[in-house]
C-alpha cells in the first residue's frame, strides 16, 4: 500500500457518516493533504548528512465557503492532517524543528475551491497527544488510565455485547502507553495476537469483541493553540 492510499484511508475515517454530505462537492480534504505533502517535499532542506529539515508550522488559507465547510469537522480534521504530515515525514526521513502546528484560516481573496498554504520552520516544544480511534470517533487520552468496555462506569462505553463491562484499560503517561486486559470474558488482541498486558506502540490495533481500537500519537506544537479562531486573532491586532 502506497503513502497516498494511507492518506485516503485516514481521511475517509474523518469525513464519513454525518460529514459525508459536507464534502460531496467543492474542495476536498484530500486535496489539502496532498498539498501539505508537496509543501514538505519542496521545502525540504538538507542541513546535515543525516538531517533533512522541513516546515512544522502550516496555515491553510481557504475561501470563506470552504473554510466554513472544513471547520465543521473541528479538531478531528486538524488531528488527521497532523498525523498524515507526521507519517509522510517519517517515511521520507524528514526532521521537524518542533511540534507540528496546522490551522485553517479564512481568506476572502480566494475563490471557492482555491486554497494556499503558508509554512515555516518554528522551534518549540513538542506536545505528544495520544488518541484512540474507535468506530469513526476520536477520543483524546489524558495522563492516567482510560477504561474501555460496555459498562456505564467505563471511561469509554461501547455498544458491543461481545465486550465485558470493563474490558481493557489504556495507561498513558504523556510519552508511553500500555494496554491491560481487565480479566475480560472473551479476551483481547493486540495487533492480532492475544494480550493480557503489553506496551502499546503508536498505530497499534486493539481488538475486543467486535470493536477495533487504534492507538495513535500525534506530535503537536505545545507553543500555540492548534484550534484558535484566526478571525479572533485578526480582531485582536
Amino acid at each position: 500500500m502506497g503513502l497516498l492510499d494511507s492518506f485516503e484511508q485516514g481521511l475517509e475515517r474523518v469525513v464519513n457518516g454525518a460529514f459525508a454530505k459536507t464534502f460531496k462537492s467543492g474542495l476536498q480534504p484530500l486535496e489539502v493533504t496532498s498539498a501539505l505533502r508537496r509543501e514538505l517535499d519542496t521545502r525540504a532542506a538538507v542541513v546535515a548528512r543525516d538531517r533533512i529539515l522541513v516546515p512544522n508550522k502550516f496555515v491553510v488559507r481557504l475561501s470563506p465557503r470552504d473554510y466554513e465547510r472544513m471547520s465543521q469537522l473541528g479538531p478531528a480534521l486538524i488531528d488527521e492532517f497532523t498525523q498524515l504530515v507526521q507519517r509522510h515525514a517519517t517515511a521520507q526521513h524528514y526532521s521537524f524543528a518542533g511540534g507540528i502546528s496546522i490551522r485553517l484560516k479564512e481568506d476572502e481573496s480566494l475563490a471557492q475551491g482555491m486554497f494556499e498554504i503558508d509554512s515555516a520552520n518554528v522551534q518549540g516544544r513538542v506536545n505528544w497527544v495520544a488518541v484512540l480511534d474507535i468506530d469513526g470517533k476520536r477520543y483524546p487520552l489524558h495522563a492516567g488510565r482510560t477504561v474501555i468496555g460496555r459498562g456505564s462506569d467505563a471511561d469509554i462505553t461501547l455498544n458491543d455485547t461481545g465486550t465485558s463491562r470493563r474490558h481493557v484499560e489504556v495507561l498513558w503517561d504523556g510519552e508511553r502507553a500500555q494496554v491491560n486486559d481487565l480479566g475480560s470474558t472473551n479476551g483481547s488482541k493486540l495487533n492480532g495476537s492475544p494480550v493480557s498486558k503489553a506496551p502499546l506502540p503508536p498505530d497499534s490495533v486493539i481488538d475486543i469483541g467486535r470493536t477495533r481500537i487504534v492507538f495513535r500519537v500525534l506530535a503537536q506544537s505545545a507553543d500555540v493553540d492548534q484550534f484558535a479562531d484566526p478571525r479572533r486573532e485578526d480582531r485582536a491586532r
